[in-house]
């Protein structure tokens, strides 16, 4: 590895330039070469990177002397392409979900760790103070014995891409786009509790999904059991009428109190993260909008200081085993 890693990124849309940009920023790594299909993207990309190889291809840029692959590309390309990479001796770093299938998403990290290289996804709500300091709460035992958590992610717009209409591209609907993050974020502040019973209900364009082949869920509901007898109760949607652009919400109910971030104003970016006792409410963290990117620093710093195959993700299988039961496959 040379002094600074050096990063190939593939796919520079909006949130690939952004990680781009914010891995850059940590000085921690240089940005050694780009595909992507779109010249004005690639364009756009140099502008961050003056001295950047520019390529057509995923093929062309696995060839490049590369230490780390960067993936914003579509859903049903994030398994193959971080195998490829692994595979080559680069570290990944991944959008979600990393599979459309918790066979997909094993497969990728078994090539991790065979191949020794550090993997990450980019569940960028993590990294918000507020679900740090919820986080810190429920496994520090503050909230007492956590008996549910509400988990909603509700887009009055959807996806502005076609293929993420596409099952076969996407690998589902508002649970594989938003969901994803829910259930990633109840697992991992409850430190990653056994599930025993998932059930769920999908729905397009106001009815009952019933073709799944052709067509995404663009609202959906689940319950979600836990061993400890705690239940899960998530909500997502695209397109819902709810009065503003998003309605996001992680709510932790214990026997000693409640956590909870919630978005402010419609808000996708800006969270307020508040402990509640009774009727009374207290803030929890200082509100934060500059969140988005930490992840891929953090990976960006990680990759930098040597560090390889990380035990950690292979819980990432564990959130994608709740995603097939709800989609019931």
């Amino acid at each position: 590895m040379s002094e600074k890693p050096r990063l190939g990124f593939l796919g520079v849309g909006w949130i690939g330039r952004h990680r781009m940009e914010k891995m850059l920023e940590t000085g921690a790594v240089e940005a050694a070469a780009v595909a992507d299909p779109s010249p004005e993207m690639r364009a756009a990309a140099v502008e961050l990177a003056p001295d950047i190889a520019t390529v057509d291809t995923v093929e062309e840029l696995l060839t490049q002397d590369l230490d780390g692959l960067v993936i914003a590309s579509p859903s049903a390309l994030h398994a193959e392409q971080s195998i490829a990479a692994l595979e080559r001796g680069m570290a990944v770093f991944c959008q979600k979900p990393l599979g459309r299938t918790a066979a997909e998403v094993a497969a990728v990290v078994e090539a991790a760790r065979r191949a020794d290289r550090l993997l990450g996804v980019d569940l960028s709500y993590r990294f918000t103070s507020g679900m740090q300091r919820i986080r810190e709460l429920v496994r520090g035992g503050e909230l007492g014995r956590v008996f549910a958590a509400d988990l909603t992610f509700h887009n009055a717009y959807g996806p502005d891409k076609p293929w993420f209409y596409d099952p076969a591209q996407s690998g589902g609907g508002c649970v594989m786009d938003l969901g994803v993050h829910l259930v990633d974020l109840a697992l991992w502040a409850l430190d990653w509790p056994e599930v025993i019973e998932v059930q769920s209900q999908l729905m397009h364009g106001g009815a009952p999904l019933s073709d799944t082949a052709s067509q995404c869920e663009d609202y959906a509901v689940a319950t979600i059991r836990l061993a400890s007898g705690a239940v899960l109760r998530l909500a997502c949607s695209w397109r819902l009428p709810a009065g503003q652009e998003a309605v996001i919400a992680v709510e932790f109910y214990g026997t000693e109190g409640a956590a909870a971030l919630r978005n402010v104003g419609g808000s996708f970016y800006d969270f307020d993260a508040v402990r509640m006792r009774g009727t009374a409410t207290e803030p929890l963290a200082e509100r934060d909008s500059d969140w988005g990117g930490r992840a891929a620093a953090v990976w960006a710093r990680r990759l930098a200081s040597g560090e390889g195959f990380n035990p950690e993700v292979e819980r990432l299988v564990d959130v994608a085993r709740v995603l097939d039961a709800i989609y019931q496959r």
